[in-house]
């Protein structure tokens, strides 16, 4: 059984991507430096971007935390399991490298079924970036990650098309609640539970409270531009609105950003000079898409 199968190679400290409601991650022991250590290796990921640590359950969750307050508590049984995480203060068990030498950790129960079995399978937290070279398009199909990592990798488990398609939301629960990355649970839906949210600081040459926060991130090999095409070089207009274009994808940002990286892994592979994208609607429910296109831009 695969399952039963990547839950040991895990146990032996080596790396499997896994499908998640989001993206494709690559997975190891969450409890082990050196599996921490192969994830950046891989991945070629800088020491500053800590790693996401998913777990099983509520309780796996306290276990890692040197701290669960309330707030972190009442968020995790509102949108657990799902595309949230929650950066909490650390327990000694999570080893350093695992969260880029901060004394906090990211913490997310994902909705998949597969992660959850080889969570429970593994017996451990499985530390799982994005299954890609960082600063690379995220991965939102097997195939995806096979192109992206190739032998790198021990194994690849199936899962099918991601569902949500961008990353998680990432709040900080560790002092005053803070919203570190957007994504499809929105900032209205977070602050329901917490009160206002606070905006962090841009980050420094440290490392940095969440991953994804660098400046240019999710990124095709194909310069992207949000904005009007050029008028030179062969490439591609991706629209979300009816007035057409070479890709036209769905006007709800729930749907846009289930279609979002799969339709720029596509347009990747047709050797373009570019790929231009109609700047989407700064409106409710567009934050996230318009943080992955702005970072993906970025020169």
């Amino acid at each position: 059984m695969d399952i039963v199968r990547a839950a040991q190679l895990i146990r032996e400290g080596e790396l499997v991507a896994i499908p998640t409601e989001t993206v494709y991650g690559l997975a190891g022991n969450a409890l082990d430096p050196q599996a921490a250590a192969r994830i950046y290796a891989a991945k070629g990921r800088p020491a500053t971007s800590p790693l996401i640590v998913h777990v099983g359950s509520i309780a796996m969750a306290r276990s890692l935390a040197a701290e669960w307050s309330p707030l972190a508590d009442r968020l995790a049984h509102t949108y657990w399991p799902g595309p949230l995480t929650l950066v909490v203060p650390k327990a000694d068990s999570i080893p350093d490298i695992v969260t880029a030498g901060l004394p906090t950790v990211g913490l997310r129960m994902p909705s998949h079924p597969i992660a959850l079995a080889l969570i429970r399978e593994s017996g451990v937290p499985l530390a799982a970036p994005s299954a890609n070279l960082f600063t690379g398009l995220s991965p939102t199909t097997a195939d995806h990650v096979r192109q992206a990592l190739g032998a790198s990798i021990a194994m690849v488990l199936d899962g099918g098309p991601c569902v949500v398609g961008i990353e998680s939301t990432v709040v900080s629960v560790a002092g005053p609640p803070m919203l570190l990355r957007p994504g499809m649970i929105s900032r209205e839906q977070i602050e329901a539970v917490t009160g206002p949210l606070a905006d962090p600081a841009q980050p420094g040459m440290g490392a940095h409270p969440a991953p994804g926060m660098h400046p240019r991130h999710y990124s095709p090999r194909t310069r992207l531009i949000l904005g009007p095409p050029p008028s030179e070089g062969r490439g591609a207009w991706v629209t979300h609105s009816a007035a057409g274009g070479t890709i036209q994808l769905p006007p709800d940002p729930k749907e846009y950003a289930v279609r979002l990286y799969s339709t720029l892994h596509s347009l990747d592979q047709q050797g373009l000079d570019w790929i231009a994208v109609e700047p989407p609607p700064d409106g409710p429910g567009w934050a996230p898409v318009i943080d992955r296109l702005r970072r993906a831009a970025s020169p």
